[in-house]
């Protein structure tokens, strides 16, 4: 018996997700037509003898949350709970509050996935490592070239026995170009350290004079609290993956995330692939249009492009490299490129929507999606532009490089801005 546990944070993480995440909890955002988290659900549902679901975080069970829930216990035939932190209590505090939950009828083992990555999720193959070398810990990772592992846990192993010798999360030197992915396989005697870190840092906090134990002694970092810790004890594994990974930390990392989702859909999911019918409109490379979706025949879509549910796309759109949101409108003759189009946002007559990719350098194998910044030198970055709920663009204006929040009616063209 098998459980997974997806580790989904709260409203005070996710900054750099706005606008969008303004509207629905990040692991809400669909990536590639679905929600982030249903790439999550999807691979564990597959994992043979897995029991239970289990969603930890602080957001609020709030209707969107409570419907997708609902809607994933009937789709994947399994339970799937959300578990609410009453207060943020870091990558390993909910799993040790919730032990009891999480232990609840006797699993051999249980995932921790993080909510904000990508990934083909190759967790049959961490099952059969882990049991052919049962360990209390058994971390995925991946290869970053040397100067972007200094943004990610990086991992030292022992290369016969894929023991972690040393772990150091974000390192200010080059330690290693292994990192770590996020994902993990836990044995119920992992659970036994994170006690050992909550009961030290009751002490501290005694010694401190500082009065009640939480939520300051049920605060525990995973990587930095257990990892690092726990290195070279053979307790902690890794499992090296050559497949697809990436974190989602902003708007721009999502639209990677929907880029790799759509191409792994044609093994995976080809049904959710538009395929090019007399007709209807030309499709190049991989689109995802939601069946609510009314789309001209004249409109050019794709590559990389998701159309949500309800949205009006119309005669000669162009359409490449974005994502657009339920309810959205492209009036005729609208170019849309590296742009993520918000909720019910009406872009007018042959307007022009762009931003400036900032992707992997495609000649580096082991280069990652950089953890971009909004600013440099008080300037405001190119990057994608993302139109946030309800904005309206007027015809014949051009919007490059830019964030536009919430219910803004914009009046001419910008560039490089961010409008308030």
């Amino acid at each position: 018996m098998l459980k997974a546990v997806i580790l989904i944070g709260g409203p005070q993480k996710g900054t750099r997700f706005r606008p969008l995440s303004f509207e629905v909890p990040k692991p809400l955002f669909p990536v590639a037509g679905v929600p982030m988290i249903q790439h999550h659900i999807e691979a564990c549902a597959q994992v043979p003898g897995m029991q239970e679901i289990l969603l930890i975080g602080f957001y609020q069970p709030d209707e969107a949350l409570t419907r997708f829930l609902e809607a994933a216990q009937q789709e994947f035939n399994l339970p799937i709970r959300y578990l609410q932190e009453f207060a943020p209590l870091g990558t390993g505090g909910g799993l040790y509050h919730f032990r009891d939950q999480i232990l609840a009828g006797g699993p051999e083992a249980f995932f921790v996935l993080n909510a904000d990555v990508c990934s083909d999720f190759p967790l049959g193959a961490m099952l059969e490592a882990h049991r052919r070398q049962p360990r209390p810990f058994l971390l995925l990772g991946t290869t970053a070239n040397r100067t972007q592992s200094l943004n990610y846990g990086c991992i030292v192993e022992n290369p016969e026995t894929h023991e972690v010798l040393h772990y150091v999360e974000k390192p200010s030197t080059f330690v290693s170009d292994i990192i770590n992915c996020g994902i993990y396989l836990f044995s119920p005697e992992a659970l036994k350290p994170l006690r050992d870190v909550f009961q030290r840092n009751q002490q501290d906090q005694q010694l401190d004079g500082s009065s009640g134990s939480w939520p300051g002694a049920g605060t525990i970092r995973l990587e930095q609290d257990v990892f690092t810790a726990l290195s070279g004890q053979g307790q902690i594994y890794v499992h090296l993956t050559d497949g697809i990974w990436s974190q989602i930390k902003s708007a721009g990392s999502a639209l990677y995330a929907s880029r790799l989702y759509l191409n792994r859909y044609q093994l995976t999911h080809p049904e959710r692939l538009a395929q090019l019918i007399p007709g209807g409109p030309c499709i190049r490379g991989n689109v995802f249009i939601h069946p609510t979706a009314k789309v001209a025949s004249s409109a050019v879509l794709g590559p990389n492009v998701s159309i949500g549910e309800g949205v009006t796309i119309g005669e000669g759109v162009r359409l490449r490299e974005s994502i657009v949101l339920h309810g959205a409108t492209l009036q005729e003759h609208t170019c849309v490129l590296h742009s993520i189009v918000g909720w019910g946002s009406i872009v007018g007559r042959w307007a022009r929507v762009e931003g400036t990719p900032n992707d992997p350098n495609p000649n580096d194998p082991w280069a990652r999606m950089d953890s971009e910044s909004l600013f440099r030198d008080g300037k405001l970055l190119p990057a994608i532009t993302i139109l946030g709920c309800r904005v309206r663009i007027p015809a014949e204006v051009l919007i490059l490089n830019s964030i536009v929040l919430p219910h803004k009616e914009l009046s001419r063209s910008f560039t490089n801005q961010i409008i308030l």
